[in-house]
């Protein structure tokens, strides 16, 4: 049985950076499926050897040391290229001449991967439907979709009553790369096959959660893409409500892909509704210096580059315990780290005999850069009466196992040709995360006095923000990373 992945936009930058090394790591793992072919189409010209030329010379840079010469020329004979344009109907007829002919005729599945613009996904997935290459008569056919999936929820459902006029939802990828992260899988393993963690994960145990995805870098190239996203669109529709999700949701009856997807859709069924009143108390928003002198953002934008929600799971198991979420541009650093802050002891037995405060005890997650998790826990200073401090122990993937690990794409690929669509999102999920988000949009949007608070580059992001939390008695938990 073949396997082929037609990659539309073969020629862009996500092809050549992420799936294409990809692809090639786990061909030299020797974990695609057998007989699986790679089909790059896009409107440059390129013949079969000049594409595998081309992409022998960015695999290399971007694989590193993994690269082996003789592994890519192996490789290179499974991947192949067309000349088409998603918006002419008759090069989808070619395109599938072209895949009968690299298949021999055989019955497999194939994958169809959007790496486009958002804007060209209705127009590819029509073309497809038109063609005849979404029917599943000679075996599956799958396609994966990037982000943005939409642009706010009257989109999204647009987006997704296209996808569903030619394909199933089962035969949909929505794919965010987050989800392929192994701190992220191994949330299940930790949530789910350690009995010492269910007992405590829920309210009466846990005082809050925080969630925050840091990133170091300005908005550079990006600038006329961000200024018409923003840090909500960006980041907190997809990759801050998966983490949500996953840290909240309860154990699916069992591990497939319908059953953890109707769990993690459970959980944003919970949020609380935001109003425009709450958006005033529960939300922070910023700007960093700078930012409106960047190319392609407007001189008075009004953009945020900073943003932290505060969200309440309304059911039994997160009651009054808020969720956190937080992300920046020009942050201090890069790090995603989820943040299990636990209730203080009932009664403080050693305030009165320790010199310092000792807080309460914090579980870790370290989704990025360098993956792990640490628990924070409090123990006798030696010699010193009983004066308490604030220890760890710590586990780190890349200190307990010897091998690198593997690119989030290389799961999420593997899991795509074997279909298995567990850390993908589903439409009810999509539609359900730009719920949450588009009343804070528009209330932002609708405020007479915009309350985009500036922060200087490389710090946590505005003042405002940590001051939010020190009236409601918390505090952002800031290191950077904390494993390393």
């Amino acid at each position: 049985m073949s396997h082929t992945i037609v990659i539309f936009g073969a020629s862009g930058d996500l092809t050549t950076r992420k799936l294409i090394p990809a692809l090639y790591r786990l061909w030299v793992k020797r974990r695609l499926p057998a007989d699986t072919k790679v089909l790059g189409v896009s409107r440059t010209e390129f013949s079969h050897d000049a594409w595998r030329k081309s992409l022998s010379e960015s695999t290399a840079k971007f694989a590193g040391k993994d690269f082996d010469e003789q592994e890519w020329q192996s490789f290179a004979k499974s991947v192949f290229y067309m000349q088409g344009d998603i918006g002419k109907s008759e090069d989808f007829q070619r395109l599938s001449d072209v895949l009968d002919e690299i298949e021999q005729g055989s019955e497999g599945t194939r994958v169809f991967y959007l790496s486009t613009t958002p804007r060209l996904y209705a127009t590819a997935v029509a073309n497809l439907g038109a063609a005849g290459l979404a029917d599943e008569s000679n075996g599956p056919r799958r396609i994966v979709i990037e982000k943005p999936f939409g642009y706010d929820a009257a989109t999204a459902r647009q987006l997704n009553d296209d996808l569903h006029q030619v394909f199933a939802e089962n035969q949909v990828y929505r794919i965010d790369h987050y989800l392929g992260k192994e701190t992220v899988q191994n949330l299940f393993v930790l949530r789910f096959a350690n009995s010492i963690f269910e007992p405590i994960w829920n309210r009466q145990y846990v005082d809050h959660v925080q969630i925050t995805v840091a990133e170091e870098l300005a908005v550079g190239r990006r600038g006329d893409y961000y200024d018409t996203s923003g840090i909500l669109r960006d980041m907190f529709q997809n990759h801050l409500l998966q983490l949500m999700m996953i840290t909240a949701m309860e154990a699916p009856a069992r591990m497939s892909a319908d059953l953890i997807r109707d769990e993690k859709a459970k959980v944003l069924q919970s949020v609380r509704p935001i109003t425009a009143e709450m958006v005033k108390q529960d939300t922070i928003r910023g700007q960093y210096e700078g930012y409106r002198q960047e190319k392609g953002v407007a001189t008075d934008s009004q953009t945020a580059t900073f943003a932290a929600l505060k969200l309440h799971v309304d059911n039994w198991r997160w009651s009054n315990v808020p969720f956190y979420l937080r992300s920046g541009k020009a942050l201090s650093c890069r790090t995603t780290q989820i943040v299990i802050q636990f209730r203080e002891p009932p009664q403080p037995l050693f305030s009165d005999q320790s010199s310092q405060s000792p807080g309460a005890n914090r579980l870790v997650i370290q989704v990025q850069p360098a993956e792990g998790i640490q628990l924070h826990f409090h123990t006798k200073v030696p010699d010193a009466g009983m004066n308490l401090r604030m220890t760890d122990l710590d586990f780190s993937f890349q200190r307990e196992f010897s091998f690198a690990l593997p690119d989030a794409y290389q799961r999420l690929l593997l899991d795509v040709l074997n279909g298995d669509a567990s850390l993908f999102a589903r439409s009810d999920e999509v539609e359900l995360s730009w719920d949450i988000i588009d009343p804070v949009i528009e209330a932002w949007k609708n405020q007479t006095e915009p309350n985009l608070d500036i922060y200087p580059p490389a710090l946590w992001g505005p003042a405002e923000s940590m001051q939010w939390m020190e009236e409601q008695g918390r505090e952002w938990f800031d290191v950077c990373p904390l494993i390393t």
